[in-house]
């Protein structure tokens, strides 16, 4: 879960770049559809990998294209970080694409504030059937003053732990339930020269969104996370958050993690797992498609998922994980005409009934009531999906704080796996979000 700033001075000097390379306005011919001119419409993207996600989303695009010979279809697709810096650049020149992946909560809110989306309340209404078929809540993180901007085109519980159960059983090493367990777990794989969790954190998010934010409710609880957010009564220096850090920074100090790990990607973490050379690692449900994709099969056949462990005397539900709802579709402010309602074709195409179909296909988790059919699915998503079942979610730090705190924790995380305070860390994030409220 990885969430924005609006204006980067860093990346201003690269506005102009950046737009040159296309961001949809067009010229008046196409954006009329008339005189059989083409309508031509931008879209960017993050379906850029191998998982079976990007697969099944690029085959959509791909047919859409194929199927509407009026619309010319100008793609982007970028790794999520790169999608990500490019959002961030067009939105402080106000020249975003047409469509565009987008994520609920904190972009969300930034981007309306700009003044750079338009709401989808209309079209959404206009089918019933779509829009009442989505999971309660769903809609929440992409709502501002009433205005619904994007609906989920997946589910994003962000925390599970990862296993080798090979691994695992080889050296008598019990799934970690507790966080005994799992210090315990990390000291036996590293006594066997086997990384105990692989962990790719160069970009800053991963450690924050996959470990901390699951490991941080596990202390504090979500009700004091949600009030320290808005600088109602707690702070971020309180006792039980700064002893969160301390508790991430203990799987540091205990080597849990490889060398290197702020140095290499979430795809290079994956790797030393389906490599064997780790017994675990943390991730988001989304990895899911790219596990069932693209790990050998013995390796997939040997492997299992768990919740982040319990931590004595923590105030958070063990029975959970952080999360959002997923990824949605956010519409430029500036399209009209037969250019938006291209938009909004191509919308329901990516997010209506068959693509959350063709999402829950790719081993994707959905905010959208469907069912699974175990009997067609891998075994190793249906364990995912049942999990969720019985499985509460809880806030994520990136959707809920302003971003420019998000930059500071994520930045202050990777400066405590490498040994920096706790105290002035956690200083930092409060100062940082009290300063975005004006407190």
């Amino acid at each position: 879960m990885k969430k924005l700033t609006l204006i980067s001075t860093a990346l201003l000097a690269t506005t102009v770049l950046v737009s040159a390379c296309g961001n949809g306005e067009e010229a008046a011919p196409a954006d009329k559809g008339t005189s059989g001119e083409k309508v031509k419409l931008t879209i960017w993207h993050n379906w850029s990998g191998q998982d079976a996600k990007a697969v099944a989303m690029r085959k959509i695009l791909d047919d859409f294209q194929a199927q509407n010979k009026d619309i010319q279809l100008e793609i982007e697709g970028l790794p999520t970080d790169g999608l990500k810096t490019r959002l961030k650049t067009v939105a402080a020149a106000n020249e975003m694409p047409d469509l565009f992946v987008m994520w609920p909560d904190a972009m969300t809110k930034e981007f309306v504030s700009g003044n750079l989306l338009q709401p989808i309340n209309e079209f959404l209404d206009s089918k019933p059937e779509w829009k009442n078929n989505f999971i309660p809540g769903a809609f929440d993180g992409y709502t501002v003053d009433n205005n619904i901007y994007s609906v989920p085109m997946n589910l994003s519980p962000t925390s599970f732990i990862y296993y080798n159960k090979a691994l695992l059983d080889q050296y008598k090493v019990a799934v970690p339930k507790t966080w005994d367990e799992l210090m315990a777990a990390v000291k036996t794989f590293n006594d066997n020269k086997i990384i105990p969790i692989a962990l790719g954190n160069k970009a800053n998010w991963a450690a924050q969104s996959t470990i901390f934010s699951g490991l941080a409710d596990r202390m504090t609880g979500s009700d004091w996370f949600l009030k320290a957010a808005k600088q109602d009564g707690v702070k971020f220096t309180d006792p039980e958050f700064v002893q969160a850090l301390k508790k991430l920074q203990e799987l540091s100090n205990a080597k849990a993690f490889q060398d290197g790990f702020n140095s290499i990607d979430q795809n290079q973490m994956r790797q030393l797992f389906y490599q064997g050379k780790a017994a675990m690692f943390i991730d988001g449900g989304w990895a899911m498609a790219d596990v069932v994709q693209n790990a050998p099969k013995e390796l997939l056949a040997n492997t299992h998922i768990a919740l982040m462990p319990s931590i004595a005397g923590g105030k958070g539900d063990p029975q959970s994980t952080s999360g959002v709802v997923g990824t949605g579709l956010g519409v430029s402010k500036k399209i009209t005409g037969a250019k938006k309602e291209a938009a909004q074709k191509l919308f329901y195409a990516l997010a209506g009934p068959e693509g959350q179909q063709a999402t829950l296909n790719s081993s994707t988790l959905v905010s959208y009531k469907i069912e699974l059919d175990p009997s067609k699915a891998n075994p190793l998503f249906v364990e995912l999906n049942d999990l969720m079942k019985t499985t509460k979610i809880t806030p994520v730090y990136d959707a809920k704080l302003n971003s420019a705190a998000v930059e500071v924790i994520n930045n202050g995380l990777q400066e405590l796996l490498m040994g920096g305070s706790a105290e002035a860390i956690a200083k930092k994030i409060q100062d940082s979000q009290a300063a975005s409220l004006g407190k």
